[in-house]
């Protein structure tokens, strides 16, 4: 009886092991198929897995380059129109980018519009018929009062070293949806403050990194992927060609072992051959229809250049780009008015207002919205002092942003900057928070989505971040 009794424990032990093994095992082929984690056999564009069940399938970040006044659009300060003219009634912060004045009131009027009542300028007339789609940041804050520092901090998460962008990250994190166009494209970027880091993908694979379609300084409606035919080699040559060269690489790297530059550089030439079947289909907007083109305000000079970029994203989006980002940039005007702030302002928001809005309303018309993520927002806001007599500061301590679709409340106001719009005091979402919550949203946890480089595990939210549960509808 106690030799069958130990033998039976000595099985025990032997099948329990043998258990806890296959756990381990199980363990590590989830940590390889989880999202952005491990090489990916294959095309490296390919969708993965997300973390957690995800709201949103992709993104769009509608950029408004210079720092939009949050004070004089979508955060109401009847305050500072009580006490235009006086003292700022609290310090200053310690670091300033210039020198400010007493308080000013805005010049525009806001409404309460749609069931939900939230208020909005009057400068966006189009966008305020949508608010009850909006939930509006009111708290968003960051740390640095320059525009480079600024655009980096809020596209990659850092303003002091090169890290990837959050589009590169959300690349390396899902893939996308079609593998004949990149994962992350970005129209009409600023090549200034920052340029390229941008939409970098820095230490991630080179397959992450953001596509450019033209930039800032160039009419949305002459904007082309370069080279995207070649008149000269016939697609079944090219393909030899392709062929010929990845078998020798291959060969190459069957001697020297594993090269991450060399096998991005192949991919990134199997990805263009294979976008010139699909890229210059989705530029051609002339296959849209004319009430198409008026509900982006392309019929109108004053809306045509932004417009046309909404309604290029729109063509990406649903051809399963995963992020798209849409800038709104020139370089005279942008968003950042030291001093014509009634001009400057209302030029800036005539041009990207009714664009905005029909975007909104051809998303939900195709069943889009509800599983698109659209962000608005700038580097920073403006600050409620004045500088001049008609202008107004950078202002990273409180800003508002808005999100619509992709799982987020519509109707709804999240946090609040001070009395007079200077500093995020309820509910304050850094910088990273921002981050944090997009990612989730994507079905991407911002811990676990890492990448191992030069020694230590690096995040797009670095040691901090934390996700907005509020805002989730």
């Amino acid at each position: 009886m106690l030799e069958t009794s130990l033998q039976s424990r000595r099985k025990l032990l032997r099948s329990t092991a043998i258990g806890f093994g296959h756990l381990a095992f199980a363990s590590l082929l989830q940590r390889c198929c989880e999202a952005g984690a491990g090489p990916v056999i294959g095309n490296p564009l390919a969708a993965k897995t997300p973390h957690i069940p995800p709201r949103a399938k992709r993104i769009v970040f509608l950029f408004m380059k210079g720092g939009p006044s949050h004070v004089d659009t979508f955060d109401p300060k009847p305050l500072l129109d009580r006490d235009h003219g006086k003292p700022l009634p609290f310090d200053l912060p310690r670091i300033t980018f210039a020198k400010q004045g007493n308080l000013l009131k805005s010049p525009w009027r806001f409404n309460q519009h749609g069931e939900s009542g939230l208020p909005v300028s009057e400068l966006f007339p189009n966008v305020a018929r949508h608010i009850d789609d909006l939930c509006v940041l009111r708290s968003v804050h960051g740390t640095n009062p320059a525009h480079g520092g600024a655009l980096l901090k809020l596209h990659t998460g850092t303003d002091q070293f090169v890290r990837p962008s959050l589009g590169s990250w959300v690349t390396y994190g899902l893939g996308t949806e079609n593998e004949n166009l990149p994962a992350f494209v970005t129209i009409c970027p600023t090549l200034a403050h920052g340029g390229v880091n941008n939409w970098g993908a820095a230490f991630l694979p080179a397959h992450c990194q953001g596509t450019p379609i033209g930039n800032a300084s160039l009419p949305a409606a002459n904007v082309k992927v370069k080279h995207i035919r070649n008149a000269r080699v016939s697609l079944p040559l090219q393909r030899k060609q392709l062929d010929l060269l990845r078998e020798m690489n291959r060969s190459h790297l069957e001697t020297v072992g594993p090269n991450q530059d060399l096998e991005g550089r192949l991919n990134s030439f199997e990805l263009a051959f294979r976008m010139q079947a699909s890229m210059p289909e989705i530029q051609d907007l002339a296959s849209e229809t004319a009430l198409t083109h008026q509900l982006y305000g392309i019929d109108d000079p004053v809306t045509e250049d932004f417009g046309r970029q909404c309604l290029m994203a729109r063509r990406f989006l649903e051809r399963g780009v995963r992020f798209v980002q849409v800038t709104h940039s020139d370089s005279e005007v942008q968003w950042d008015q030291h001093s014509n702030l009634y001009q400057g302002h209302t030029k800036n928001a005539a041009e990207v207002d009714k664009p905005i809005a029909g975007f909104l309303s051809d998303l939900k018309a195709r069943g889009l919205l509800r599983d698109t993520l659209v962000l608005w927002g700038g580097e920073f806001g403006r600050t409620p002092t004045a500088q001049g007599n008609n202008g107004r500061d950078h202002n990273p301590h409180g800003f508002t942003m808005w999100m619509a679709g992709g799982g987020v409340k519509g109707g709804f106001a999240y946090g609040s900057t001070d009395d007079y719009g200077y500093y995020a005091a309820e509910n304050k979402m850094h910088v990273h928070d921002l981050h944090a919550t997009i990612l989730h949203l994507l079905g991407l946890d911002h811990e676990r989505l890492t990448y191992r480089y030069a020694g230590r595990d690096f995040r797009l939210t670095d040691v901090a971040g934390h996700v907005a549960t509020q805002i989730l509808a």
